[in-house]
């Protein structure tokens, strides 16, 4: 039978694994550790202090995931990770973040500052918005999704973040209208429901939702988007936006975001497009930053190629 102090270690220790390593002080006292203890072990068994209430039993820089539980850990009870933090343990891809953010129950007082960490009191049912996956304690992809577009400066990135979220299909359009009405009042609800609109209309990103507001602007007709086609080895592609030509011939637009930068993913469009080619389909590439910045532009130049009047 295993001793009392036996069992108390086992208690911390499991509270540990259960948490990557980290656990509050508060637990270890709960399972006969003293303070005393405590001090010895960050001394002399390399603990390490990672917060004013928070023990990491393992050596070295912390890990994603210990850096996660540290957050939620020093928030204290009910807190949960929430914004772009919360939708990469979800499946999120591409979008990094540095700082972490935190929500915390509007009745506790704000924890104290943590490099690297941006804790936020809400008056929100944070039970309610919490993620059933098991790991660290996190908002559902729809609140973490509408809380970040709404507090980013961005409303670009606020509504590609919304739409990356239906791309890669970590939710629905018709979820994140539910919890958009849930939520308010919200800073951009009235964006976001538009976005939502044209997401659930066949847009996949914030270019094609960009292509069909310039359409629509300058008169012009509106494309057919994400279009599947078959290239020249036989691989299924999707187009951005397509227009029939009256001329019988096929205008596509592709639309470079930001991450064309990186040199391997520029050559593999450049790739891609030929593979797609076709005597009577013509491949044209614009900016996610023109049909931002200089739309006219892009207009007059569409219009030239063909695009008919809407």
């Amino acid at each position: 039978m295993l001793t009392a102090m036996a069992e108390r270690d086992r208690g911390w220790r499991r509270a540990a694994l259960s948490q990557a390593g980290l656990v509050t002080r508060a637990q270890l006292a709960a399972n006969g550790v003293s303070r005393a203890t405590t001090g010895y072990r960050v001394t002399h068994e390399r603990w390490q202090v990672v917060a004013p209430s928070v023990i990491c039993t393992t050596t070295g820089e912390l890990t994603p995931t210990q850096r996660l539980w540290l957050g939620v850990l020093h928030g204290g009870e009910g807190a949960l990770v929430a914004g772009v933090h919360a939708l990469e343990l979800a499946g999120l891809k591409n979008w990094e973040r540095d700082d972490v953010t935190v929500l915390v129950p509007y009745a506790k007082s704000v924890p104290t500052s943590l490099d690297g960490f941006r804790f936020v009191r809400t008056r929100r049912a944070l039970a309610d918005m919490r993620s059933r996956a098991g790991g660290v304690p996190r908002c559902r992809p729809e609140p973490a999704a509408l809380l970040f577009a709404a507090e980013d400066r961005s409303a670009r990135t606020a509504q590609g973040l919304v739409a990356a979220v239906v791309q890669q299909r970590l939710t629905t359009p018709e979820r994140l209208a539910a919890w958009l009405d849930d939520l308010r009042p919200l800073r951009r609800s009235r964006l976001l429901h538009d976005v939502l609109g044209e997401i659930s209309g066949g847009a996949q990103s914030v270019a094609e939702i960009d292509v069909k507001r310039l359409c629509r602007s300058f008169g012009l007709a509106l494309p057919r988007r994400q279009v599947r086609r078959r290239d020249g080895d036989g691989r299924i592609r999707f187009t951005d936006c397509e227009w029939r030509l009256a001329d019988g011939r096929t205008l596509v637009l592709e639309v470079d975001g930001i991450f064309y930068m990186d040199v391997e993913s520029w050559e593999d469009d450049l790739s891609r497009q030929r593979a797609l080619s076709a005597a009577d389909r013509v491949i044209v590439r614009c900016t996610s930053r023109e049909i931002r910045d200089e739309p006219e532009r892009l207009a007059r130049d569409l219009a030239a190629l063909g695009v008919s009047a809407a």
